[in-house]
């Protein structure tokens, strides 16, 4: 199975110029995907190109990662309904650190290999390039009617915000890029989410006026829930690859709780098993859903995959600890147990509140568990507050030095999965 095979039956492809398969296989292909450095880590929304890059030179091919350096300054506007704030120059150049630590993790950068990975900074071309000098070498290649044709900016001008020149440069840029890795770094793919086939499109004219080269690119589709929710987001926020901002358990329950339907498709897509185990798993979850064989092990791929094997076996461990035996008191958990689960939320609460005693709405709003004492009302009569594993039955429950395990710690549930460790101090 070659690549193109390969990824089409993981369905991770949507749009493909003619000629990309007949060029993979032709020879060793050097092909680019960019990052856009909005935060100081990517999120679970660039674990598509990521793994696209991983398949790429596993096939044998050099993959060049672009952090947008220079782009980043200006903004996509592609699938965005209005202007994107502008970062600082000091904010972008932390975030391009961040998100280069973090692509370095996954790819072979050993100079040793002939298909070595490498990473490239758009700001360091774009950076001694003169306004005028831009017009000249790139704007006179590419029509007015070309750059408007794109749904990208299509869009745009017919809402009711318009565009910016900024943003409507930004396809140019981008196609400047490809120009630029083609002509330095003879690459001649550049790959991307399906939202971005209009600007890496203007990257193969313009490679194609400027110097008569040849280039090809393909897409990806967006990632999408079956429920219709936007993928990657949780009630907290989105689920990074840092863990300092997403907790390994935390990073390995959102797999564990995806849909069937969702982890059908996602364990294609998210770990690198091949045809025949997947199809084996298929079989063995429809014979048995509530065993939930394709989301256990496609949290245990992915999460291997970002964060590696211990911190995996801890989030195991942490989820076993919470989840495995409900029904065992909290009392059965010991003082270290508590202190080291992780992706529990740890709330510091005066020791002195407790002591005197303290309704459950107060209590719920003061530590921060519930936004507000309406909101906490709702909650505890809606059945969704557990106090040391026990259902809080009514607004009128008070907490005092009774709830203390080990005469330090509460242990509360909010909801199936959201959980908070209180230490009285």
């Amino acid at each position: 199975m070659n690549l193109i095979e390969e990824l089409r039956w993981r369905g991770m492809i949507q749009d493909i110029m003619p000629g990309t398969e007949e060029q993979l296989k032709k020879e060793m292909t050097t092909g680019y995907i960019g990052f856009d450095p909005t935060a100081d880590s990517l999120h679970i929304g660039s674990l598509v190109p990521i793994l696209l890059l991983v398949h790429f030179q596993k096939a044998g091919h050099k993959p060049i990662a672009l952090v947008g350096g220079a782009t980043g300054m200006v903004g996509d506007p592609s699938g965005k309904s209005e202007e994107r704030n502008l970062l600082s120059e000091e904010t972008l150049q932390k975030n391009v650190a961040g998100v280069k630590a973090q692509l370095e993790q996954f790819l072979d950068f050993n100079p040793a290999i002939p298909n070595a990975a490498e990473m490239a900074n758009n700001y360091d071309w774009f950076k001694n390039i003169s306004f005028i000098d831009f017009l000249r070498d790139a704007g006179k290649h590419i029509t007015v009617n070309y750059m408007m044709a794109k749904d990208s900016v299509k869009k745009r001008i017919e809402g009711e915000t318009g565009i910016s020149y900024t943003e409507f440069a930004y396809q140019l840029m981008q196609g400047y890029d490809f120009y630029w890795l083609h002509a330095h770094k003879n690459c001649k793919l550049q790959m991307g989410g399906s939202d971005q086939w209009g600007n890496m499109t203007t990257g193969t004219e313009l490679i194609r006026r400027k110097s008569g080269g040849e280039a090809f690119v393909f897409t990806n589709p967006l990632i999408t829930k079956a429920d219709g929710g936007k993928f990657g987001k949780t009630e907290s926020g989105n689920v990074w690859l840092d863990p300092q901002r997403t907790s390994p358990y935390q990073f390995y329950q959102f797999w564990l709780n995806a849909s069937d339907s969702d982890a059908e498709k996602w364990i294609r897509i998210f770990t690198f098993l091949d045809k025949a185990a997947i199809e084996e798993l298929t079989a063995q979850q429809q014979l048995n859903p509530a065993a939930r064989l394709l989301q256990k092990r496609l949290a245990e791929e992915v999460t291997r995959f970002v964060h590696g094997a211990p911190a995996l076996e801890e989030a195991i461990r942490t989820t076993e600890k919470l989840f495995a035996n409900q029904n065992a008191p909290a009392e059965s958990l010991s003082a270290e147990d508590l202190e080291n689960m992780e992706g529990v939320v740890k709330i510091d609460f005066p020791t002195a509140s407790i002591a005197t005693g303290i309704d459950i709405v107060s209590f719920l709003a003061e530590t921060g568990i519930a936004p507000s004492k309406g909101e906490a009302r709702k909650l505890v009569q809606g059945g969704g507050i557990s106090i040391n594993r026990k259902k809080v039955e009514g607004i009128d429950t008070r907490i005092d030095q009774s709830h203390l395990l080990h005469q330090q710690y509460i242990l509360a549930q909010k909801g199936k999965k959201n959980y908070f460790l209180i230490t009285a101090i």
